[in-house]
Order: structure tokens, then sequence, then C-alpha cells
């Protein structure tokens, strides 16, 4: 089952977010990740990074919630706040890998 994680970082969080980033992109790209589509938000000139979008597969809600909070921008504290949807891909889907 497909979940889209949306989370918004904290004011003034790109201090946290840079001193993370390489972490956090070894977990997206990990052997076992279950990341199918990631990147971040950004401010309207595409300056800044201000949150996160994740297309997660999961068996649950609470096994989603369980494996975002493995992320090493959760685990410094980056996110004001974390949404977790059940997600149903129906155009664009990439091809099967």
């Amino acid at each position: 089952m497909l979940f889209a994680v949306i989370c918004t970082d904290k004011p003034g969080g790109m201090d946290i977010r840079l001193a993370n980033r390489p972490a956090h992109i070894d977990w997206l790209k990990a052997p076992d990740s279950r990341i199918r589509i990631a990147g971040p938000f950004t401010t309207e000139d595409g300056a800044a990074m201000t949150g996160s979008l994740l297309v997660i597969e999961a068996d649950s809600l609470e096994d989603a919630r369980a494996y975002c909070a493995g992320d090493p921008y959760a685990r410094a504290g980056l996110f004001s706040a974390v949404e977790i949807k059940p997600w149903k891909w129906v155009i664009g889907q990439p091809a099967e890998v």
C-alpha cells in the first residue's frame, strides 16, 4: 500500500536540514528503502527547502509512521508537522524496475 508523507519544516530549520541532509539522502537511497518518490518543498523562488514530500510503500498506516520515524530529518527534530495519508498512484506511474 502507498502512503503520501507531507512534512513541514520548523521555522528556522534550514541549519538542521543541511546538517542532516547527507544522512537523509542515504536513508532515501538505502537498499531496503520503501521510498517510491521523494523531494523537497521549496520557497516560491526555489532558493530554500521548506519541507518534504515522500511516497512510501508500507503495510499499514502504523507501519508507515514507524518507517518515517527513522528518517534522519525526523530524528533531528526538523519537522513541525508530518501528515501521512493512504495514497493511490493513478497517473504518471513509472515503469516497473
